[in-house]
């Protein structure tokens, strides 16, 4: 009985032993493991309850009780959001390889035709080569020095048209999208496949190819519910399925009429030699030495990506940035000081003018600030599990970085809900992705590889607007009347389109 006791005595001591041993790894496990802060998800739906028609903005309010790097549940999927500088580095820059994937949502499936673009495509061979063509062929410092005489020739065909409606209110964007679409199908297409009204040379009319491109960058911003609870996503509660379905029609009919076009002129030359980026992807299409075989569909997904960039994104950047300006209209007035000082009233601003004019490219940065463009960064995918500023992110999160509220960071900006751009004058911050504060484009592996070219067509537009013309608001508005409401999509346009008055302010030969 004594030796019984004993046995039971040794197996119960030996029991909490281990339990102790158990409780301190779990311990162990959990302070390694443990999870960004944020609020309490719901079942099935997560913390979908919480995002608002403004997703950035209901993000950053929850980031300010948070911290800099939260973790919420959408549906069914983790998902962590970076709000500061520093986090952004290190998932942008130090952890760059684990977070360089995408998820997989409808939008990439179904109007970029299977994740065939560089926006959407999963980290990997086909990407990396899409990628290496961007970079070395189609965006290279020489290709974009050849086309500079489109994006003059059409700059001057803009400005002759502001100066042609002097003194009637205009709706600014509707015209600089002309310019920036005018530019990027040049460009990429070799000719305007749009016109002002339907005829037979011209496939869509410029209103048709504008509503195309808003419906493009419309739904691949959309928070979709079936992206985020898979298991309802056949029902398409919000239509937005159908809705990608209908455009991927209209863009294919676009690009099949442009394709059929380019290769009967290069069945027709003996000594063909590319003329446009779309006739450069077609060739790379029949390379057998490629590493990644490129389809027919390859080079649709291509295109698009440098259509939609490329229009939308500079347009609306000068919008924003003309809105701010006519709000304090002392700011014109500096900036054409600079104008007149540097560049004089006998010409136009050439983009070799840029760097000598500070205080249009602190316009220009301060515009990228407050209102970038890409409010949330395409969403990034972790491909393992990391750890970033102490906390656990499991392989499969999704990684917002959210480049709205770090350019409203108190600790990073003095009164970051003002509009100044004397702040970032003598200041070494470029939007090149090295400066995690200002990350207009991204930063890393899945920085957008047109910068350069948007960076050429958003400051000589806005030098050459300032340069060109005095403004003012129409005669029934006053300043504190033009609003400053935004739509959240993959670009995020002002809610009301700027209307503003102008009249030249050079010679009339100019124009």
């Amino acid at each position: 009985m004594e030796f019984s006791s004993w046995l039971v005595v040794l197996a119960m001591a030996l029991l909490a032993s281990l339990l102790l041993l158990f409780s301190k790894k779990s311990d162990f496990q959990y302070h390694k493991r443990k999870s960004p802060p944020g609020p309490t998800p719901w079942p099935i739906i997560g913390n979908l309850d919480l995002i608002g028609p403004l997703p950035h903005q209901s993000l950053h309010k929850l980031s300010q009780k948070y911290g800099p790097i939260m973790q919420l549940k959408f549906g069914s999927f983790p998902v962590v959001v970076a709000s500061s500088a520093e986090v952004a580095k290190q998932f942008l820059k130090t952890h760059d390889h684990v977070f360089a994937s995408r998820p997989q949502t409808a939008a990439g499936k179904h109007t970029t035709y299977n994740y065939l673009n560089i926006t959407w495509a999963p980290y990997g061979p086909y990407w990396r080569q899409g990628r290496k063509i961007y970079l070395s062929e189609l965006f290279s410092s020489k290709r974009l020095e050849s086309y500079e005489y489109i994006r003059v020739e059409e700059r001057r065909v803009f400005m002759s048209r502001l100066c042609s409606m002097s003194g009637k209110p205009i709706m600014l964007k509707d015209h600089l999208s002309r310019l920036t679409l005018s530019i990027i199908s040049r460009i990429v297409l070799g000719k305007k496949y749009f016109s002002e009204s339907k005829d037979e040379t011209s496939i869509v009319t410029l209103e048709e190819f504008q509503e195309i491109l808003d419906e493009l960058f419309l739904l691949n911003g959309v928070l979709n519910i079936g992206d985020w609870i898979p298991w309802i996503d056949f029902l398409d509660l919000q239509g937005y399925v159908k809705r990608m379905k209908a455009l991927r029609k209209k863009l294919d009919r676009f690009h099949d009429h442009v394709f059929d076009e380019h290769k009967a002129r290069r069945e027709g030359e003996k000594d063909f030699v590319p003329k446009d980026m779309v006739d450069l992807l077609l060739q790379m299409a029949d390379d057998p030495n490629l590493d990644v075989k490129l389809t027919y569909e390859s080079v649709k997904g291509f295109t698009q990506d440098l259509i939609a960039g490329g229009t939308d994104t500079s347009a609306t950047t000068v919008e924003w940035a003309m809105s701010e300006l006519l709000k304090q209209p002392h700011l014109i007035k500096k900036a054409t000081e600079e104008l007149d000082r540097v560049i004089r009233r006998d010409r136009w601003v050439e983009e070799r003018d840029i760097p000598q004019l500070p205080y249009i490219n602190a316009i220009m940065k301060e515009t990228m600030r407050k209102h970038p463009v890409a409010v949330l960064l395409a969403p990034h995918l972790a491909l393992e599990d990391c750890n970033i500023a102490g906390y656990e992110i499991r392989k499969g999160t999704r990684i917002f970085i959210n480049t709205w509220s770090v350019g409203r960071n108190p600790s990073i900006w003095y009164a970051p809900e003002e509009f100044c751009p004397e702040r970032f004058l003598g200041k070494d911050i470029d939007v090149k992705g090295q400066n995690f504060e200002l990350l207009p484009f991204g930063s890393g592996r899945r920085m957008c590889p047109g910068y350069s070219l948007g960076l050429k067509m958003i400051s000589s537009s806005l030098a050459n607007l300032l340069h060109g013309f005095d403004w003012k608001l129409p005669d029934n508005m006053k300043v504190e009347d033009l609003g400053m409401d935004e739509v959240y999509g993959l670009a995020t346009p002002r809610k009301f389109p700027l209307i503003a008055v102008v009249e030249p302010r050079l010679p009339l030969n100019l124009y």
